[in-house]
């Protein structure tokens, strides 16, 4: 299992974001995509911050009450994002996931963010690797 890297599962073209994209325009993108997050990339796509569903929901509440809706991705990310490189061991990201919660981690290579995976693809890549080991010992 240790050979189910990464770059197996990876969404290779991920919804991401500018700095000053507006907020509303980043939920729109986020909800056709349906993704729950996305990295938030400079011109070069090095990774400078995360925004999840709930940042924007948190955002949106307060500029709904204000009548804001200028506020850029930048005022709302995270800053301080776990990332995995794209060959990793599923069983790392897996333990990372449980250890640390994120439903969805930037995927970086070259410190460049090059795509991004969630629970559901590890979970997947665990099954489908139980299930094959378990078709060869019969």
């Amino acid at each position: 299992m240790e050979s189910v890297k990464v770059k197996d599962y990876m969404i290779y073209q991920p919804v991401t974001f500018a700095p000053d994209t507006l907020l509303a325009q980043a939920v729109t993108k986020l909800l056709n995509a349906k993704q729950i997050g996305a990295p938030v990339i400079d011109l070069k796509n090095n990774l400078l911050g995360f925004i999840s569903e709930q940042d924007c929901l948190s955002f949106m509440l307060k500029g709904a009450y204000h009548c804001d809706m200028m506020t850029q991705v930048a005022d709302c990310m995270r800053k301080d994002v776990l990332s995995v490189n794209v060959n990793d061991s599923i069983l790392a990201v897996a333990e990372t996931m449980t250890a640390q919660k994120p439903k969805v981690l930037p995927v970086v290579e070259d410190d460049k963010v090059v795509g991004i995976i969630t629970r559901s693809e590890v979970l997947s890549a665990i099954c489908k690797h139980l299930s094959a080991e378990e078709k060869h010992a019969l």
